[in-house]
This record gives structure tokens, sequence and C-alpha cells, in this order.
């Protein structure tokens, strides 16, 4: 049989349909036969327009459809699953392995979602449980994940800790796993670096795929880390696949390791699965003629065993800096640091760190360091294996910084100072933001330096206005700073993002003592956030003890209002 007959043999079939959301916490078996199998599916699904693809799902004769979300518009309410989904994908009920989108939770608590695939008021089915959504399932010698993304996926939530027992009880050779926003994409909605944590739990456990929706249009991208790192040896390929029918949606932003990508083709994903490995075709909907062909081999699970990364430094002569070593897998290692440059010393906390985690390590540079960038090697031992990374050390020209915070630890900014705050959701927080978007990015998922920044409700919710500034004023200050004399400038980055509801009574401002030096207000219409820098003027305060402050508010009749600020600096000259 030639290679092409053989991916084509018959074998089970499943269909994956991309727009995920629900999370369940049973386990359920797919017993196959054959050695080969067949996935296919698609995401963000029925509205008025998913029959094609439900045609494609059809002719594929699966044995098992499962969908990452979004599956009923608009609302994934009851009815809409009854007037739009049935019609079209309700023919697969019998195989459905679903998870839920965004749009099922703008019914409250996705309740047609649950009431539809598990019967109404049933608290587990073909579903999950209700209200979680996360549960896996085998297939040939293929491990699937069903995660949802509308609810905590962060470390060491109930649905992160369920992933890693799970992931480390298969004995499948191979694992994908599958929810609806994605970490990386280059659509209109902002990545979601909420998922970072489930993607590490994955790359830990050595995952192959990884399956989303959201962002409609098609994109495929390398393997990599959940930090976007290339990586062809450990890395996991995400596939976004939301082109089940919904209304296309452009892209608006390059991408790294991008290696395929559509927004005008309807289609479905798929995937023909043995022990090693996999191949993925994207079948357009007739009368279209994009396709997409690739494959790739699962990695060796074994032991998963530990792994080490480490970002770059760049420290002044006379300053320290700090920087982070991240350790994935399992076990406590010990790390040490070799390659150091004269007259820079370096410390490590914690050590050992116990995988996965995180060190920080200070680096402290004498004023006499020689200017110039050094490779540094990080040392990590466990149970006697050791492995090793790299990282740039740059020592800088003398530091003209007189202040400089970029939010990676806490140094004493203080939330409600003047304790006039009177803001009921949305108050400012050191913290890794999640993406919002209304017509627009509004809250960036994004920081312009390390993990965390200042955001006014980090987290996303289930809708643009779920954690936003509401109710009022939201205010943090930082510790007082001690000026120089002669000439100083204050720069940041900031973004403010405000609905087409915002009037100007609704804002984002930064003030040194009581003088306004910053402000966006509301314009009646929508104002995107993305990221700006600032540079200010403050010679006049040279000399004096000042304190910054940054506000938001909501001050007129309910309205969208979101705000963040990273890397604040005062410099001289």
């Amino acid at each position: 049989m030639d290679a092409k007959r053989r991916w084509l043999a018959a074998g089970a079939v499943l269909c994956l349909v991309g727009g995920v959301s629900g999370w369940l916490s049973s386990t359920v078996s797919a017993q196959q036969p054959a050695a080969e199998v067949v996935v296919v599916g698609a995401g963000d699904i029925c509205g008025s327009n998913c029959k094609q693809t439900a045609d494609l799902v059809k002719a594929a004769n699966p044995a098992a459809v499962f969908t990452t979300g979004d599956n009923a518009y608009e609302n994934g309410s009851l009815s809409d699953y009854r007037t739009y989904y049935e019609p079209a994908w309700g023919q697969f009920r019998s195989l459905i392995k679903p998870t839920p989108g965004n749009h099922e939770y703008q019914t409250s608590g996705a309740a047609g979602y649950w009431d539809y695939f598990n019967g109404t008021g049933n608290n587990n089915g073909i579903a999950g449980e209700r209200g979680k959504g996360y549960y896996s399932w085998d297939v040939g010698d293929w491990h699937f994940v069903a995660l949802n993304s509308n609810i905590s996926m962060s470390a060491g939530s109930a649905q992160e800790v369920w992933l890693r027992n799970d992931l480390k009880a298969t004995a499948k050779p191979c694992t994908a796993a599958y929810f609806h926003h994605p970490l990386f994409t280059r659509g209109s909605h902002s990545p979601t670096t909420a998922a970072r944590p489930i993607w590490q739990a994955l790359y830990d456990n050595k995952a192959d795929l990884i399956l989303n929706g959201h962002d409609h249009n098609y994109q495929r991208y390398a393997p990599q880390r959940p930090d976007g790192t290339a990586d062809a040896t450990n890395g996991i390929r995400e596939v976004l696949v939301g082109t089940g029918g919904r209304a296309f949606y452009t892209f608006s932003r390059t991408m790294p390791n991008i290696e395929a990508s559509n927004d005008n083709t309807y289609g479905i994903l798929k995937l023909t699965l043995n022990a090693t490995g996999y191949r993925g075709q994207f079948i357009p909907v007739a009368g279209r003629t994009f396709t997409d062909d690739f494959s790739g081999a699962c990695k060796p699970k074994g032991t998963s065993g530990f792994s080490l990364t480490a970002d770059p430094a760049t420290v002044a002569p006379g300053g320290s800096t700090t920087t982070k070593v991240t350790v994935s897998g399992s076990g406590s290692a010990t790390l040490s640091l070799s390659g150091l440059p004269a007259g820079v010393t370096a410390s490590i906390a914690p050590n050992p760190v116990t995988a996965p985690g995180a060190a920080t390590v200070t680096l402290n540079a004498a004023a006499s360091a020689t200017p110039g960038t050094s490779t540094i090697t990080v040392s990590g031992t466990v149970a006697g294996q050791t492995k090793t990374a790299t990282f740039a050390l740059t020592v800088g020209a003398p530091s003209s910084d007189v202040y400089f915070d970029d939010f990676e630890r806490d140094t004493g900014w203080v939330g409600n100072a003047s304790g006039t705050d009177n803001a009921s959701t949305g108050a400012w927080e050191r913290g890794d933001p999640e993406a919002t978007a209304e017509n627009g990015d509004k809250q960036l998922g994004t920081t312009t330096s390390g993990t965390n920044n200042l955001v006014t409700g980090r987290l996303a919710g289930s809708g643009a206005g779920s954690y936003d500034v509401d109710g009022g004023l939201t205010s943090v200050r930082s510790p007082a700073i001690t000026l120089p004399s002669g000439a100083l400038r204050l720069s940041l980055r900031w973004s403010a993002g405000l609905g087409a509801n915002a009037s100007t009574e609704d804002y984002f401002r930064v003030k040194v003592q009581d003088t306004v030096v910053l402000e966006q207000k509301g314009t009646g219409a929508h104002v995107n956030g993305s990221w700006r820098t600032a540079s200010v003027d403050l010679s006049a305060f040279a000399g004096q003890t000042v304190r910054i402050v940054v506000e938001a508010a909501d001050g007129g009749s309910a309205s969208l209002v979101e705000a963040q600020v990273d890397d604040v600096r005062i410099s001289r000259g």
C-alpha cells in the first residue's frame, strides 16, 4: 500500500471542531481497534452558515466529533443550540465530545451549553461536569484533553492541577489538547496570555498538538515553547481552526513561528494519527481552493525529566539587576552559574528549585566592571543528571536612572493611598494581564517587559466589561522618590482602552504630586488599547521628594475603561 493510501486507510475517524471553553473532570475512553485514526474538525461553528462544514464532517464518517467552543451563536442559549446548531451539527450528537467558548458564557453560567449536551438540570453528561468542562479521552494511540479557557487556567488552579495529574497518568505515546482561547494568534483577538500555565503543563509533559478557535480564521504554527520561542525538539504545534461557519476575522498582526494562515475559507482540520506521529490537512468547503498539509512526530514521553531556560539581562557598572531561570518538567534542581565577567557577582533564590518553577538571579556589578556582553551558563542538577541553558549578560554604561520599576517585583506601590477610591471593580493591581477586546483591543494581554505590569483588573472574564473600571475612581501611588538637582525626565509605557460609551468623565491619568502630566479621556468613540510611550520633563521637581500617582475612572454612567502602565523610569538629562 503506498503512503497516501496508508494515510487514508480505513480507521476510526474523530472530528475536532474549534471554539473551546468548557473543562470536564471526568475521563472518557473511545477504544479504537485500528492503529491509525482520523480526527477532523473546526471551531466557531453555527449561526446560520455551518451546513457546509457539517457536510465535510459527515463525509469523513467520524468515530467521534469534538468541538472547541462557540458552538452556537450568538449567546450559546438553549434556543441558539436548537435553532442553529441542531439542524447542522446536531446529527453528530451520539459522537460528540464538546467544549464551550466565550459565546456560550454570554448565557449565564453557559447554561444553554450544559442543558443541550447533558440534558436540562443534569450535572454530568457528554459535556462533563456542569461548570467545569475539563476532561480527557483516548482514541487509538492518542490521548486527548479537553480544557475550558473560560475558567481559571492559572498555575495551581483546580483545572491546571487536574491537567498535570491527568497527563502524568496516561500511558498513550501521543497527546493533543483543545480549548477555545489561543495563546498565539495573529487575528483580531489578542493572544490569551492567561493560557500560558496550561501551555506550560502541556509542554512539561511533552504534548504534541494544541488546537484552538476564537479567531475566525486558520493559523498553523511551528512547534514552540509557552514563551513563543521556536523549539523543534520539545515544542508544541498550535493549530487555530476557527473556520466552522462564523463570519471571518481578518489578520491584524504578525507573529513569529507562523507557518500557514488564511482568513477567507471555511473548512475543517483533518488529523490522521498513529502511534508515532500525525499528518494534518485543512479541508476547504466546496468551491474554495485554500489547503494546508503538514506532519509531525510524537515526542518520546518516558520520564518527563527537566529542562532550563533563562532570560537575558543588562546591568550597569555599580548597579544591580535581576533575571529569571525557569525549570520545567519535574524534580528539584540545584542551580549554579558560570562565565560571569570580572566584577560581577550573582546569587540565586530559591535554590534548589522544585520543577515546574523559577528562580530569581540577582546580578551585582562593581563600579569597575568592564562594559560588554558575556554568555552565562546556568547548570541545573536533578538526581545526578545535569542540564544547562545560556543567557546573554550585558554590562552597560553607567546608568543615568534615578528611579526605575518594571513591576516584576513589589517595590511598594500602594492602591487607594488617599482613601478616596470608590470603583467597585477594576482596581489597579500588579500582575500578568489577560486580553480583552470590544471593537478592537481594550486591555492588552501583553507587557512591555517581563511578565507583570500595573493594570486595572488583570482578568478578562467572559467579556470586555467583566473586570474593567466600574463605579468611580481607582488609584495607585508609587513609593517616595528623592530627586537630585538638575535636568530630569519621566518616561513610562502606557495603554488606555475606552469604549464608545466613555465620555470626558472617564479617564486614565498620571500625576506627579498633584500635577497632571498625562491624561487620556473618553471621546464617545472607541479608543483602543496600544502600548505608547510618554516622556515628561520633571526638572521643575528637582531636589524634591515626589510620588507618582496613576488613576483611572469610570466617572459618569457605566462605560468601558481599561488601563495599563509599565517600565516607569526617571532619568537624568
